[in-house]
Protein backbone atom coordinates (compact mmCIF):
# COMPACT_ATOMS: atom_id res chain seq x y z
CA UNK A 1 0.00 0.00 0.00
CA UNK A 2 1.35 3.82 -0.45
CA UNK A 3 1.88 5.98 1.77
CA UNK A 4 -0.54 8.35 2.63
CA UNK A 5 -0.43 11.65 0.94
CA UNK A 6 -2.36 13.99 3.21
CA UNK A 7 -0.54 16.80 5.18
CA UNK A 8 2.13 15.92 7.37
CA UNK A 9 1.80 16.36 10.95
CA UNK A 10 4.68 14.71 13.04
CA UNK A 11 6.65 12.04 13.73
CA UNK A 12 5.44 9.57 16.44
CA UNK A 13 6.87 5.75 17.76
CA UNK A 14 5.88 2.55 15.62
CA UNK A 15 3.98 0.36 17.89
CA UNK A 16 4.13 -2.45 15.13
CA UNK A 17 8.61 -2.56 14.59
CA UNK A 18 9.02 -0.63 17.96
CA UNK A 19 10.69 2.58 16.50
CA UNK A 20 10.70 5.73 18.43
CA UNK A 21 10.27 7.99 15.56
CA UNK A 22 10.05 6.78 12.05
CA UNK A 23 5.84 6.64 12.39
CA UNK A 24 4.49 9.70 10.32
CA UNK A 25 1.42 11.06 11.41
CA UNK A 26 -1.32 12.77 8.77
CA UNK A 27 -4.00 14.99 9.17
CA UNK A 28 -6.48 12.71 8.32
CA UNK A 29 -5.46 10.03 11.07
CA UNK A 30 -3.31 7.84 8.84
CA UNK A 31 0.09 6.51 9.37
CA UNK A 32 2.94 5.71 7.87
CA UNK A 33 6.32 3.73 9.20
CA UNK A 34 8.97 4.26 7.19
CA UNK A 35 10.90 1.53 8.97
CA UNK A 36 8.76 -1.34 9.14
CA UNK A 37 6.70 0.42 5.72
CA UNK A 38 3.06 -0.46 7.17
CA UNK A 39 0.27 2.03 6.76
CA UNK A 40 -2.32 2.68 9.43
CA UNK A 41 -5.15 4.40 10.74
CA UNK A 42 -5.97 6.24 14.37
CA UNK A 43 -9.32 4.68 14.79
CA UNK A 44 -11.67 7.45 15.71
CA UNK A 45 -14.02 5.50 17.76
CA UNK A 46 -16.71 7.02 20.36
CA UNK A 47 -15.74 7.14 23.66
CA UNK A 48 -18.57 3.77 24.55
CA UNK A 49 -16.63 1.81 22.41
CA UNK A 50 -12.84 0.14 22.23
CA UNK A 51 -10.44 2.93 21.52
CA UNK A 52 -7.94 0.36 19.62
CA UNK A 53 -6.01 1.63 16.56
CA UNK A 54 -6.08 -0.48 13.34
CA UNK A 55 -2.72 -1.09 11.68
CA UNK A 56 -3.15 -2.34 7.96
CA UNK A 57 -0.33 -4.55 6.96
CA UNK A 58 -0.48 -7.55 4.46
CA UNK A 59 1.28 -10.00 7.04
CA UNK A 60 0.12 -10.13 10.77
CA UNK A 61 2.88 -10.07 13.21
CA UNK A 62 3.54 -13.66 14.59
CA UNK A 63 6.02 -14.12 17.29
CA UNK A 64 7.11 -16.68 19.89
CA UNK A 65 5.36 -19.20 22.77
CA UNK A 66 6.88 -17.92 26.09
CA UNK A 67 4.23 -18.18 28.57
CA UNK A 68 3.64 -14.67 30.20
CA UNK A 69 5.09 -15.10 33.91
CA UNK A 70 4.03 -11.70 34.91
CA UNK A 71 0.47 -12.56 34.98
CA UNK A 72 1.60 -15.94 35.60
CA UNK A 73 0.24 -17.75 32.41
CA UNK A 74 2.24 -20.61 31.66
CA UNK A 75 3.44 -21.41 28.00
CA UNK A 76 0.66 -24.47 27.15
CA UNK A 77 -1.89 -21.81 28.30
CA UNK A 78 -0.75 -19.81 25.86
CA UNK A 79 0.07 -22.32 22.80
CA UNK A 80 -3.24 -23.21 23.50
CA UNK A 81 -4.91 -20.50 22.41
CA UNK A 82 -2.13 -19.77 20.05
CA UNK A 83 -0.99 -16.75 21.93
CA UNK A 84 2.31 -15.85 21.29
CA UNK A 85 5.11 -12.83 22.63
CA UNK A 86 7.65 -10.30 21.42
CA UNK A 87 11.19 -10.29 23.48
CA UNK A 88 13.63 -7.72 23.46
CA UNK A 89 16.75 -8.12 25.70
CA UNK A 90 14.70 -11.20 27.45
CA UNK A 91 12.12 -8.89 28.18
CA UNK A 92 8.58 -9.19 26.94
CA UNK A 93 7.08 -6.04 25.38
CA UNK A 94 4.34 -7.10 23.26
CA UNK A 95 1.49 -10.17 23.51
CA UNK A 96 0.00 -10.97 20.18
CA UNK A 97 -3.57 -12.11 20.86
CA UNK A 98 -4.60 -13.94 17.51
CA UNK A 99 -8.54 -13.55 16.08
CA UNK A 100 -10.36 -15.91 13.60
CA UNK A 101 -13.14 -15.55 11.47
CA UNK A 102 -16.08 -18.75 11.57
CA UNK A 103 -13.80 -20.57 9.19
CA UNK A 104 -11.08 -20.91 11.83
CA UNK A 105 -8.43 -18.85 9.76
CA UNK A 106 -6.73 -16.11 11.31
CA UNK A 107 -7.90 -12.53 10.14
CA UNK A 108 -6.46 -11.04 12.64
CA UNK A 109 -4.38 -9.74 15.57
CA UNK A 110 -4.85 -8.05 19.02
CA UNK A 111 -1.63 -6.18 20.02
CA UNK A 112 -0.73 -5.43 24.24
CA UNK A 113 2.70 -3.04 24.85
CA UNK A 114 3.15 -4.11 27.73
CA UNK A 115 4.98 -0.74 29.02
CA UNK A 116 2.09 1.53 28.46
CA UNK A 117 -0.61 -1.37 28.71
CA UNK A 118 -2.16 -0.13 25.20
CA UNK A 119 -3.72 -2.59 22.30
CA UNK A 120 -3.62 -1.92 18.86
CA UNK A 121 -5.11 -3.89 16.20
CA UNK A 122 -3.84 -5.41 12.92
CA UNK A 123 -6.16 -6.87 10.22
CA UNK A 124 -9.44 -7.49 9.94
CA UNK A 125 -10.65 -7.49 14.03
CA UNK A 126 -13.99 -6.06 12.82
CA UNK A 127 -15.01 -9.59 11.62
CA UNK A 128 -13.66 -11.66 13.87
CA UNK A 129 -15.28 -14.12 15.88
CA UNK A 130 -14.84 -14.43 19.49
CA UNK A 131 -11.15 -14.47 20.78
CA UNK A 132 -9.69 -18.57 21.40
CA UNK A 133 -13.57 -19.90 19.97
CA UNK A 134 -11.04 -21.77 17.16
CA UNK A 135 -9.98 -23.68 20.28
CA UNK A 136 -13.28 -25.34 21.21
CA UNK A 137 -15.66 -27.08 19.22
CA UNK A 138 -19.79 -26.23 19.92
CA UNK A 139 -21.41 -28.31 22.53
CA UNK A 140 -21.19 -28.98 26.29
CA UNK A 141 -21.38 -28.43 29.53
CA UNK A 142 -19.75 -25.21 30.43
CA UNK A 143 -18.25 -22.06 28.22
CA UNK A 144 -16.98 -19.43 30.31
CA UNK A 145 -17.16 -15.84 28.57
CA UNK A 146 -14.37 -13.26 29.55
CA UNK A 147 -13.93 -9.58 29.05
CA UNK A 148 -10.22 -10.22 27.93
CA UNK A 149 -7.88 -11.99 26.59
CA UNK A 150 -5.73 -12.61 29.89
CA UNK A 151 -9.29 -13.20 31.15
CA UNK A 152 -9.59 -16.03 29.51
CA UNK A 153 -6.62 -17.74 29.32
CA UNK A 154 -6.17 -17.37 33.10
CA UNK A 155 -9.84 -18.76 33.95
CA UNK A 156 -9.01 -21.80 31.27
CA UNK A 157 -5.91 -22.13 32.69
CA UNK A 158 -7.33 -21.78 36.80
CA UNK A 159 -9.29 -24.76 35.83
CA UNK A 160 -6.79 -27.11 34.77
CA UNK A 161 -7.71 -26.58 31.02
CA UNK A 162 -10.88 -28.43 31.71
CA UNK A 163 -13.67 -26.18 29.78
CA UNK A 164 -13.54 -23.85 27.29
CA UNK A 165 -12.88 -20.36 27.76
CA UNK A 166 -13.52 -17.39 25.02
CA UNK A 167 -13.39 -13.57 25.50
CA UNK A 168 -15.30 -10.86 23.74
CA UNK A 169 -13.14 -8.35 22.28
CA UNK A 170 -14.29 -5.17 24.89
CA UNK A 171 -17.16 -4.14 27.33
CA UNK A 172 -18.40 -2.02 24.69
CA UNK A 173 -18.57 -5.07 21.86
CA UNK A 174 -20.15 -7.38 23.99
CA UNK A 175 -23.50 -8.07 22.48
CA UNK A 176 -22.63 -8.04 19.12
CA UNK A 177 -19.66 -9.77 19.74
CA UNK A 178 -21.79 -12.97 21.55
CA UNK A 179 -25.04 -11.94 18.67
CA UNK A 180 -22.44 -13.24 16.49
CA UNK A 181 -21.65 -16.51 17.88
CA UNK A 182 -25.20 -17.02 18.93
CA UNK A 183 -25.55 -20.36 17.63
CA UNK A 184 -22.19 -21.67 18.92
CA UNK A 185 -22.72 -20.10 22.60
CA UNK A 186 -26.12 -21.72 22.70
CA UNK A 187 -24.83 -24.96 22.00
CA UNK A 188 -23.56 -25.33 25.29
CA UNK A 189 -25.68 -26.07 28.48
CA UNK A 190 -24.36 -23.26 30.73
CA UNK A 191 -22.71 -20.04 29.58
CA UNK A 192 -21.04 -18.63 32.49
CA UNK A 193 -20.23 -14.63 32.53
CA UNK A 194 -16.67 -13.55 34.03
CA UNK A 195 -16.78 -9.97 32.95
CA UNK A 196 -14.66 -7.25 34.62
CA UNK A 197 -15.66 -6.23 38.00
CA UNK A 198 -16.64 -2.63 37.35
CA UNK A 199 -19.95 -0.85 35.76
CA UNK A 200 -18.82 -1.31 32.66
CA UNK A 201 -18.74 -5.09 32.85
CA UNK A 202 -21.67 -5.56 35.20
CA UNK A 203 -23.59 -3.70 32.47
CA UNK A 204 -22.16 -5.99 29.61
CA UNK A 205 -22.80 -9.02 31.27
CA UNK A 206 -26.50 -8.40 31.82
CA UNK A 207 -26.97 -7.54 28.48
CA UNK A 208 -25.50 -10.49 27.09
CA UNK A 209 -27.47 -12.59 29.56
CA UNK A 210 -30.46 -11.06 28.32
CA UNK A 211 -29.68 -12.68 24.58
CA UNK A 212 -30.56 -16.12 26.09
CA UNK A 213 -33.16 -18.61 27.24
CA UNK A 214 -33.96 -18.02 31.06
CA UNK A 215 -31.65 -19.90 32.73
CA UNK A 216 -29.12 -20.53 30.36
CA UNK A 217 -26.49 -17.69 31.46
CA UNK A 218 -25.17 -17.31 35.16
CA UNK A 219 -23.25 -14.43 36.40
CA UNK A 220 -19.69 -14.51 38.00
CA UNK A 221 -20.01 -11.80 40.59
CA UNK A 222 -16.43 -10.76 41.66
CA UNK A 223 -15.33 -9.25 44.80
CA UNK A 224 -11.71 -9.65 45.81
CA UNK A 225 -10.52 -8.60 42.05
CA UNK A 226 -11.19 -7.02 39.28
CA UNK A 227 -10.95 -9.84 36.72
CA UNK A 228 -9.74 -13.61 36.35
CA UNK A 229 -6.67 -12.60 35.02
CA UNK A 230 -5.81 -10.81 38.81
CA UNK A 231 -7.33 -13.94 40.50
CA UNK A 232 -4.47 -15.52 38.73
CA UNK A 233 -1.35 -13.77 39.37
CA UNK A 234 -2.00 -13.04 42.83
CA UNK A 235 -2.24 -16.67 43.63
CA UNK A 236 -6.09 -16.79 44.19
CA UNK A 237 -7.07 -19.49 42.22
CA UNK A 238 -9.08 -21.41 44.72
CA UNK A 239 -11.15 -18.17 45.47
CA UNK A 240 -11.79 -17.90 42.04
CA UNK A 241 -12.72 -21.26 41.11
CA UNK A 242 -15.06 -21.30 44.20
CA UNK A 243 -16.70 -17.69 42.62
CA UNK A 244 -16.69 -19.37 39.50
CA UNK A 245 -19.13 -22.16 40.79
CA UNK A 246 -20.93 -19.76 43.12
CA UNK A 247 -22.28 -17.70 39.75
CA UNK A 248 -26.03 -17.27 40.25
CA UNK A 249 -28.46 -17.72 37.05
CA UNK A 250 -29.17 -14.25 35.78
CA UNK A 251 -32.63 -12.62 36.75
CA UNK A 252 -33.93 -9.73 34.43
CA UNK A 253 -33.43 -6.50 36.53
CA UNK A 254 -36.79 -5.90 38.49
CA UNK A 255 -37.77 -9.41 39.48
CA UNK A 256 -36.73 -10.41 43.10
CA UNK A 257 -37.59 -13.33 45.54
CA UNK A 258 -40.09 -11.53 47.46
CA UNK A 259 -38.73 -13.06 50.34
CA UNK A 260 -35.78 -10.86 49.90
CA UNK A 261 -38.05 -7.58 51.47
CA UNK A 262 -38.19 -8.32 55.08
CA UNK A 263 -38.91 -5.38 57.30
CA UNK A 264 -38.36 -3.57 54.32
CA UNK A 265 -41.90 -4.23 52.89
CA UNK A 266 -42.93 -1.93 55.12
CA UNK A 267 -40.81 0.98 54.36
CA UNK A 268 -43.21 3.77 52.96
CA UNK A 269 -42.27 4.82 49.39
CA UNK A 270 -42.91 8.39 49.18
CA UNK A 271 -45.65 9.85 46.77
CA UNK A 272 -46.74 13.55 46.99
CA UNK A 273 -50.49 13.82 46.85
CA UNK A 274 -52.94 16.55 46.52
CA UNK A 275 -56.55 16.70 46.81
CA UNK A 276 -58.69 16.86 44.71
CA UNK A 277 -60.86 20.55 44.45
CA UNK A 278 -64.40 18.14 44.49
CA UNK A 279 -64.81 16.36 47.55
CA UNK A 280 -66.50 13.58 45.65
CA UNK A 281 -63.68 12.65 43.77
CA UNK A 282 -61.35 12.39 46.68
CA UNK A 283 -63.83 10.02 48.84
CA UNK A 284 -63.47 7.48 45.74
CA UNK A 285 -59.73 7.70 44.77
CA UNK A 286 -57.93 9.87 47.61
CA UNK A 287 -56.71 12.97 45.63
CA UNK A 288 -53.79 12.88 43.27
CA UNK A 289 -50.43 11.13 43.48
CA UNK A 290 -46.69 11.96 41.54
CA UNK A 291 -45.91 8.75 40.15
CA UNK A 292 -49.10 8.30 38.40
CA UNK A 293 -50.94 8.57 34.93
CA UNK A 294 -54.22 9.90 35.56
CA UNK A 295 -56.78 10.16 32.03
CA UNK A 296 -59.57 11.97 31.55
CA UNK A 297 -61.70 11.71 28.64
CA UNK A 298 -65.21 12.78 27.30
CA UNK A 299 -66.70 14.20 23.99
CA UNK A 300 -66.75 17.41 22.60
CA UNK A 301 -67.68 19.85 24.90
CA UNK A 302 -68.27 17.70 28.04
CA UNK A 303 -65.45 20.19 30.55
CA UNK A 304 -62.27 18.90 29.87
CA UNK A 305 -60.84 22.13 29.09
CA UNK A 306 -62.53 23.75 32.40
CA UNK A 307 -61.59 20.94 34.78
CA UNK A 308 -58.18 20.94 33.77
CA UNK A 309 -57.74 25.10 34.46
CA UNK A 310 -59.65 24.10 37.62
CA UNK A 311 -57.11 21.67 38.16
CA UNK A 312 -53.76 23.44 36.93
CA UNK A 313 -55.12 26.37 39.53
CA UNK A 314 -55.76 23.89 42.36
CA UNK A 315 -52.78 22.79 42.14
CA UNK A 316 -50.87 26.10 42.44
CA UNK A 317 -53.05 27.22 45.45
CA UNK A 318 -52.74 23.78 47.45
CA UNK A 319 -48.59 23.19 46.93
CA UNK A 320 -45.47 24.73 46.13
CA UNK A 321 -44.66 22.46 43.36
CA UNK A 322 -43.95 23.42 39.83
CA UNK A 323 -46.54 22.86 36.82
CA UNK A 324 -45.86 21.70 33.17
CA UNK A 325 -48.12 22.38 30.36
CA UNK A 326 -48.70 20.77 27.00
CA UNK A 327 -51.03 21.96 25.58
CA UNK A 328 -51.32 21.16 21.89
CA UNK A 329 -54.41 22.80 21.33
CA UNK A 330 -54.11 26.17 22.24
CA UNK A 331 -51.02 28.93 22.52
CA UNK A 332 -49.05 29.71 25.53
CA UNK A 333 -51.02 32.87 25.53
CA UNK A 334 -54.08 30.97 26.01
CA UNK A 335 -52.57 28.91 28.78
CA UNK A 336 -51.82 31.53 30.44
CA UNK A 337 -54.92 33.39 30.59
CA UNK A 338 -57.19 30.20 31.03
CA UNK A 339 -55.34 30.34 34.14
CA UNK A 340 -55.46 33.32 35.44
CA UNK A 341 -59.17 33.08 34.61
CA UNK A 342 -59.77 30.98 37.65
CA UNK A 343 -58.40 32.96 39.79
CA UNK A 344 -60.47 36.07 38.58
CA UNK A 345 -63.40 33.89 38.38
CA UNK A 346 -63.58 35.58 34.78
CA UNK A 347 -63.63 34.08 31.23
CA UNK A 348 -60.71 35.82 31.11
CA UNK A 349 -59.68 33.49 27.85
CA UNK A 350 -62.48 35.82 25.70
CA UNK A 351 -61.48 38.68 24.55
CA UNK A 352 -65.21 40.77 24.93
CA UNK A 353 -64.50 39.70 28.73
CA UNK A 354 -60.91 40.59 28.93
CA UNK A 355 -61.46 43.92 27.85
CA UNK A 356 -63.93 45.23 30.71
CA UNK A 357 -61.18 44.84 33.14
CA UNK A 358 -58.26 47.35 33.27
CA UNK A 359 -54.81 46.73 32.62
CA UNK A 360 -53.80 46.54 36.53
CA UNK A 361 -56.57 44.48 37.61
CA UNK A 362 -55.68 42.03 35.01
CA UNK A 363 -52.08 42.33 36.10
CA UNK A 364 -52.75 41.73 39.89
CA UNK A 365 -54.52 38.24 38.60
CA UNK A 366 -51.43 37.46 35.99
CA UNK A 367 -48.87 38.35 39.32
CA UNK A 368 -50.86 35.44 41.19
CA UNK A 369 -50.96 32.43 38.74
CA UNK A 370 -48.45 32.39 36.00
CA UNK A 371 -46.19 35.38 37.51
CA UNK A 372 -45.46 33.19 40.51
CA UNK A 373 -42.90 31.57 37.97
CA UNK A 374 -43.82 27.91 38.68
CA UNK A 375 -45.76 27.22 35.36
CA UNK A 376 -43.61 25.79 32.52
CA UNK A 377 -45.69 25.42 29.33
CA UNK A 378 -44.39 23.80 25.91
CA UNK A 379 -44.34 26.63 22.77
CA UNK A 380 -45.21 24.71 20.14
CA UNK A 381 -45.53 24.85 16.24
CA UNK A 382 -46.51 22.46 13.47
CA UNK A 383 -46.62 18.78 13.78
CA UNK A 384 -44.92 17.39 16.84
CA UNK A 385 -43.37 13.75 17.20
CA UNK A 386 -43.87 11.31 20.19
CA UNK A 387 -39.79 11.93 20.86
CA UNK A 388 -40.42 15.73 21.23
CA UNK A 389 -43.09 15.45 23.52
CA UNK A 390 -41.91 13.03 25.57
CA UNK A 391 -38.39 14.47 25.80
CA UNK A 392 -39.81 17.99 26.53
CA UNK A 393 -42.11 16.11 29.00
CA UNK A 394 -38.02 14.68 30.44
CA UNK A 395 -36.86 17.94 30.70
CA UNK A 396 -39.84 19.86 32.40
CA UNK A 397 -39.21 16.89 35.19
CA UNK A 398 -35.37 16.57 35.44
CA UNK A 399 -34.34 20.32 34.47
CA UNK A 400 -37.34 22.69 35.45
CA UNK A 401 -38.24 20.32 39.05
CA UNK A 402 -42.20 20.08 37.43
CA UNK A 403 -43.77 17.05 39.37
CA UNK A 404 -47.13 17.78 37.89
CA UNK A 405 -47.66 17.66 34.37
CA UNK A 406 -50.52 18.21 31.96
CA UNK A 407 -50.80 16.84 28.46
CA UNK A 408 -54.37 18.09 26.51
CA UNK A 409 -54.55 15.83 24.15
CA UNK A 410 -53.28 12.33 23.42
CA UNK A 411 -56.02 12.50 20.80
CA UNK A 412 -54.74 15.25 18.45
CA UNK A 413 -50.97 14.24 19.13
CA UNK A 414 -51.47 10.73 17.74
CA UNK A 415 -53.51 12.29 14.51
CA UNK A 416 -50.39 14.87 13.47
CA UNK A 417 -48.05 11.37 13.14
CA UNK A 418 -47.43 10.33 9.93
CA UNK A 419 -48.02 6.63 10.51
CA UNK A 420 -51.37 5.57 9.23
CA UNK A 421 -52.03 3.30 12.23
CA UNK A 422 -53.27 5.32 14.79
CA UNK A 423 -53.72 2.11 17.41
CA UNK A 424 -50.36 1.66 16.85
CA UNK A 425 -48.97 4.79 17.60
CA UNK A 426 -51.36 5.22 20.60
CA UNK A 427 -50.02 1.61 21.53
CA UNK A 428 -46.34 3.13 21.63
CA UNK A 429 -46.64 6.38 23.10
CA UNK A 430 -48.68 5.32 26.14
CA UNK A 431 -45.89 2.94 26.46
CA UNK A 432 -43.26 5.73 26.63
CA UNK A 433 -45.12 7.99 28.41
CA UNK A 434 -45.92 5.09 31.22
CA UNK A 435 -42.22 4.34 31.34
CA UNK A 436 -41.19 8.17 31.82
CA UNK A 437 -43.80 8.72 34.60
CA UNK A 438 -41.77 5.85 36.12
CA UNK A 439 -38.95 7.10 35.34
CA UNK A 440 -39.17 11.01 36.87
CA UNK A 441 -41.68 10.61 39.36
CA UNK A 442 -44.12 12.93 37.67
CA UNK A 443 -48.03 13.20 38.43
CA UNK A 444 -49.04 13.30 34.30
CA UNK A 445 -52.73 14.16 34.33
CA UNK A 446 -53.37 13.15 30.25
CA UNK A 447 -56.49 14.57 28.06
CA UNK A 448 -57.93 11.85 25.69
CA UNK A 449 -60.60 11.64 23.03
CA UNK A 450 -63.55 9.27 22.81
CA UNK A 451 -64.33 7.34 20.05
CA UNK A 452 -67.43 8.13 17.93
CA UNK A 453 -70.44 6.52 19.42
CA UNK A 454 -72.50 4.28 17.38
CA UNK A 455 -76.21 4.39 17.52
CA UNK A 456 -78.55 6.90 17.94
CA UNK A 457 -77.21 8.35 20.96
CA UNK A 458 -74.00 10.06 21.32
CA UNK A 459 -71.81 11.67 24.25
CA UNK A 460 -72.78 14.81 23.46
CA UNK A 461 -76.22 13.74 24.10
CA UNK A 462 -74.76 12.24 27.35
CA UNK A 463 -74.32 8.86 26.91
CA UNK A 464 -72.66 7.09 29.95
CA UNK A 465 -68.87 6.73 28.67
CA UNK A 466 -66.91 3.27 29.41
CA UNK A 467 -63.30 2.10 29.04
CA UNK A 468 -64.47 0.67 25.29
CA UNK A 469 -65.15 3.82 24.19
CA UNK A 470 -61.29 5.41 24.32
CA UNK A 471 -60.20 6.31 20.91
CA UNK A 472 -58.17 4.42 19.01
CA UNK A 473 -56.48 1.92 21.36
CA UNK A 474 -56.86 -0.12 24.69
CA UNK A 475 -53.48 0.83 25.96
CA UNK A 476 -55.47 3.68 27.47
CA UNK A 477 -56.82 2.07 29.75
CA UNK A 478 -54.48 -0.29 30.62
CA UNK A 479 -51.30 1.97 31.17
CA UNK A 480 -53.26 4.18 32.54
CA UNK A 481 -53.54 4.37 36.82
CA UNK A 482 -56.94 5.84 36.39
CA UNK A 483 -59.23 6.94 34.19
CA UNK A 484 -62.23 9.64 34.55
CA UNK A 485 -64.96 10.15 31.88
CA UNK A 486 -66.76 13.56 32.02
CA UNK A 487 -70.42 13.10 30.73
CA UNK A 488 -73.41 16.04 29.98
CA UNK A 489 -76.21 16.36 28.03
CA UNK A 490 -76.12 19.45 26.01
CA UNK A 491 -79.15 18.92 24.41
CA UNK A 492 -81.26 18.65 27.73
CA UNK A 493 -83.42 21.52 27.87
CA UNK A 494 -83.29 22.35 31.78
CA UNK A 495 -80.09 24.74 31.85
CA UNK A 496 -79.03 23.16 35.34
CA UNK A 497 -78.95 19.73 33.69
CA UNK A 498 -77.12 21.07 30.40
CA UNK A 499 -74.19 22.56 31.86
CA UNK A 500 -74.11 19.37 34.78
CA UNK A 501 -70.67 17.59 34.17
CA UNK A 502 -71.14 13.80 35.24
CA UNK A 503 -67.83 12.85 36.80
CA UNK A 504 -67.52 9.23 36.07
CA UNK A 505 -64.46 6.81 37.88
CA UNK A 506 -63.73 4.27 34.72
CA UNK A 507 -60.35 2.98 36.44
CA UNK A 508 -59.21 3.08 39.67
CA UNK A 509 -56.22 1.23 40.06
CA UNK A 510 -55.45 3.02 43.96
CA UNK A 511 -58.48 2.08 45.53
CA UNK A 512 -60.48 -0.23 43.02
CA UNK A 513 -63.63 1.91 43.50
CA UNK A 514 -65.39 3.56 40.24
CA UNK A 515 -68.68 4.48 39.49
CA UNK A 516 -70.13 8.40 39.88
CA UNK A 517 -67.83 10.28 41.78
CA UNK A 518 -69.46 13.76 41.80
CA UNK A 519 -71.55 16.03 39.40
CA UNK A 520 -69.67 19.71 38.14
CA UNK A 521 -71.60 22.60 37.72
CA UNK A 522 -70.78 24.97 34.61
CA UNK A 523 -71.31 28.74 35.73
CA UNK A 524 -71.50 30.53 32.50
CA UNK A 525 -70.77 34.18 33.92
CA UNK A 526 -67.54 32.87 36.14
CA UNK A 527 -66.18 30.19 34.09
CA UNK A 528 -65.88 28.44 37.08
CA UNK A 529 -67.49 24.83 37.63
CA UNK A 530 -68.35 23.78 41.36
CA UNK A 531 -69.43 20.65 43.20
CA UNK A 532 -73.12 20.21 43.71
CA UNK A 533 -75.49 17.56 44.69
CA UNK A 534 -77.01 15.39 42.20
CA UNK A 535 -79.73 17.44 40.17
CA UNK A 536 -80.74 13.97 38.76
CA UNK A 537 -83.88 11.97 39.05
CA UNK A 538 -82.36 10.13 42.22
CA UNK A 539 -84.72 7.11 41.97
CA UNK A 540 -84.65 6.82 38.37
CA UNK A 541 -80.87 7.15 38.11
CA UNK A 542 -80.47 4.64 41.60
CA UNK A 543 -82.91 1.87 39.15
CA UNK A 544 -80.56 2.61 35.90
CA UNK A 545 -77.28 2.46 37.48
CA UNK A 546 -77.99 -0.86 39.22
CA UNK A 547 -80.03 -2.05 35.95
CA UNK A 548 -83.42 -2.26 37.14
CA UNK A 549 -86.08 -1.91 34.76
CA UNK A 550 -88.59 0.78 34.97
Amino acid sequence: MDKPTAKFLRHTPCELCGSSDANALYDDGSTWCFSCNTYGNEDKMEATQSPIKTVYTSQLTSGQVTGIPDRKISADTCKAFGVTTLVNNGAIFKHIYPYHDTSGSQIANKIRTVQNKQFFAEGNLKDAVLFGRKNFSAKGKYITITEGELDAMAAYQMFGSKWPCVSVKSSSSAVSDCKNSFDYLNSFENIILCFDNDPAGNKAAEKVAGLFEPHKCKIVKLSQFKDASDYLRTGNQESFVRTWWAAEPYTPAGIINLNELGNSLYDEEFFETISYPWSGLNKKIYGMRTGELVTFTSGSGMGKSSIIRELMHHIMKTSTDNIGVLALEESIRNTALNIMSVEASQRLYIKEVRDTFPIEQLQKWQDATVGTGRFFAFDHFGSISNDEILNRVRFMAKALDCKWIILDHLSILVSGQEEGDERRSIDILMTKLRSLVEETGVGLLLVSHLRRASGDKGHEDGREVSLAHLRGSQSIAHLSDGVIALERNQQEEDETLANTTIVRILKNRYTGDTGIATYLYYDKDSGRMSEISNPFDVNEDTEEEQGFDS
